[in-house]
């Protein structure tokens, strides 16, 4: 069974800085993407960042301030948020689609999240 393991979040000021990690685990023999979705009370989830065929993207409210980066041995993404504000205050959520032995094709999967609470 495919699970997706999230860490990283907690309480910091604004200002200040933070590094998730989402480690996939399961018979994967490939990588299609990799990426982080966020949710802040009352709101809809949203995209933050995604990496899939050696490109990035991010969401216009994260750029310049989080980097996205994967490795792939360890099948583990990474998000990098620096310059963190209080708008970033979320629960943050790693997305795979990833080809299993079970499921050839590709499949997404979720962690559960984790929160990211900013003051200000």
């Amino acid at each position: 069974q495919v699970q997706l393991v999230e860490s990283g979040g907690g309480l910091v000021q604004a200002g200040g800085s933070l590094r998730l990690s989402c480690a996939a685990s399961g018979r994967i023999f490939s990588i299609n993407a990799m990426g982080w979705y966020r949710q802040a009370p009352g709101k809809q989830r949203e995209l933050v960042a995604i990496t899939s065929g050696g490109s990035t993207n991010y969401a216009d409210s994260v750029k310049g301030r989080f980097t996205i980066s994967r490795d792939n041995a360890k099948n583990t993404v990474y998000l990098q948020m620096n310059s963190l504000k209080p708008e970033d205050t979320a629960v943050y959520y790693c997305n795979a689609d990833l080809n299993t032995y079970s499921k050839p094709h590709g499949m997404d999967y979720w962690g559960k999240g984790t929160l990211v609470t900013v003051s200000s």
